[in-house]
């Protein structure tokens, strides 16, 4: 049998790439919140550093970019959504000219070689793939021996960020006739605490980090980030 997608569902992905910056980006405190996130993830990593060829997963509409300070030769902006890509390229324009590289694919199934990328980062991606610990190691595939993965969640289903929903961009896509908690149900189909377990199992190394408080509670924090240098004996 056939089964029929919710409109809700259609006409959200739909217009995906407009809504996903009126949701997270249009509003003064959701946008701060968001652009804070990316901002904490690129902190270890300060113009003296530098990345041959790095790659991002589910860059959507292009935002983190703004927040790579690091030096890079080859940046490659990969998502599902071609249109979201289209905006990302009217985003960021002339900047690094002739090294940026945007590509349509999948986040769990990458169309490039073992071994390929110094550094990847995923931003607000891992929670939304099923069989998430098949998509980590996917990731861990194409990084080179040494290179460095980086995640970023929002720490979904923890207190804060429950609270802060409810006080952003909930409200926001209400107004715009979006139906939110759906969406958001079938969007966030990982919990935090999950994703932390898989990445701390296959990368037992990493660094973390908690914004916007030191404390390591999914219940007082907004993100959870994670560093992690590749090691091809890591668990498989």
């Amino acid at each position: 049998m056939q089964i029929k997608e919710d409109q809700a569902w259609i006409d959200y992905h739909k217009n995906f790439s407009k809504n996903y910056d009126n949701l997270n980006y249009s509003s003064g405190l959701q946008s701060w919140v968001m652009k804070a996130g990316h901002k904490a993830a690129e902190m270890n990593f300060g113009p003296e550093k530098s990345f041959s060829k790095v790659l991002e997963v589910g860059a959507g509409t292009g935002e983190h970019l703004d927040f790579v300070k690091h030096e890079f030769d080859q940046y490659f902006l990969t998502d599902h959504d071609a249109e979201a890509l289209e905006v990302a390229k009217k985003k960021i324009g002339d900047r690094h000219k002739d090294k940026i590289v945007y590509q349509q694919q999948s986040g769990n199934a990458l169309n490039f070689e073992d071994k390929s990328f110094d550094r990847l980062f995923a931003g607000h991606v891992l929670e939304h793939i099923y069989y998430p610990h098949l998509a980590l190691k996917e990731w861990a595939r194409v990084l080179k021996e040494g290179a460095v993965l980086t995640v970023l969640i929002p720490t979904d289903p923890g207190i804060a960020w429950r609270l802060g929903r409810h006080l952003g961009p909930r409200k926001n896509a209400f107004a715009q006739g979006i139906a939110y908690d759906y969406i958001m149900a079938r969007e966030h189909v990982n919990p935090c605490n999950n994703l932390i377990a898989l990445l701390r199992h296959y990368f037992p190394d990493g660094i973390e980090k908690w914004w916007p408080t030191p404390i390591p509670s999914m219940d007082l924090n907004l993100f959870f980030i994670y560093h992690a240098t590749i090691k091809k004996q890591d668990k498989k």
